[in-house]
């Protein structure tokens, strides 16, 4: 019998505010996991690649952005940037050398942006249904409108016990972060994973993503009954694969 995991460590922000972390010490580069939306480090993924991660030795730092998992802050208070801020504190404050990114759903957005931000860190990214720009593809002009005069949406979800709460500040923050647009200027090795029967995140959106990349070293890995979690043993199993082959061919 496994024997419980310990508490999280905590991280305070420039505000005091503390988030909530899990650093594995080992050889680099360092793997980093940034969590989906209402999602936290405890997800079936991050626990797998973390427990991989340690049987070979590799370093990896998990991570709750403010607001979420263990981390303080409300939840609401979340906006793209300021996760993403989040993040890099983390990453500054406790990483050092190259890292590989890998991020789930808007997780993978993140992991793009923070790729943006610190080019001379990052030397692969994995996106597993990674969802850049979902602030635009993923509503409808009504929610827009619902947004604009509530200041925020409701949703039911089938991913947890609370419903699935989206702000305008949200909302407007990924607005101002698209990258579909134009040209994404990240030349590290990229693989993304995506389901094709993902009812969150269209698999045309991976290869959209693909498409945008400055790299020429990008591959879209499509799993044909793929969901939007893809976190079956054979869906983890390729996660690893991937992350394992990144590792060993820098």
């Amino acid at each position: 019998m496994n024997a419980p995991e310990s508490s999280p460590q905590f991280l305070a922000r420039a505000d005091g505010l503390r988030l909530a972390y899990r650093h594995r010490p080992g050889q680099g580069p360092t793997i980093l996991f940034l969590p989906g939306y209402m999602s936290d480090m405890e997800g079936s993924k991050a626990i797998a690649l973390d427990a991989w991660a340690g049987e070979q030795g590799r370093a990896m730092l998990r991570l709750d952005y403010a607001g979420c998992g263990a981390s303080e802050g409300r939840f609401e208070d979340g906006t793209l940037a300021n996760w993403r801020d989040d993040a890099l504190a983390l990453i500054d404050g406790l990483t050092q050398g190259p890292l590989l990114l890998v991020g789930s759903s808007m997780g993978g957005w993140l992991a793009l942006l923070i790729a943006l931000a610190r080019p001379d860190r990052i030397m692969g990214l994995v996106g597993i249904a990674a969802a850049p720009d979902f602030t635009e593809w993923g509503f409808t002009d009504a929610d827009k409108a619902l947004l604009a005069t509530e200041g925020r949406i409701e949703e039911p979800t089938p991913y947890g016990d609370h419903p699935y709460v989206t702000t305008l500040a949200f909302w407007q923050s990924g607005q101002a972060h698209r990258l579909l647009d134009d040209a994404i200027a990240i030349d590290c090795p990229v693989r993304l994973l995506q389901g094709q029967c993902d009812t969150d995140v269209p698999w045309e959106i991976a290869l959209r993503t693909a498409d945008r990349l400055r790299s020429s070293d990008v591959q879209t890995l499509l799993i044909k009954d793929g969901d939007h979690r893809l976190s079956r043993d054979g869906d983890i199993a390729l996660l690893i694969r991937t992350v394992a082959a990144l590792l060993d061919n820098r």
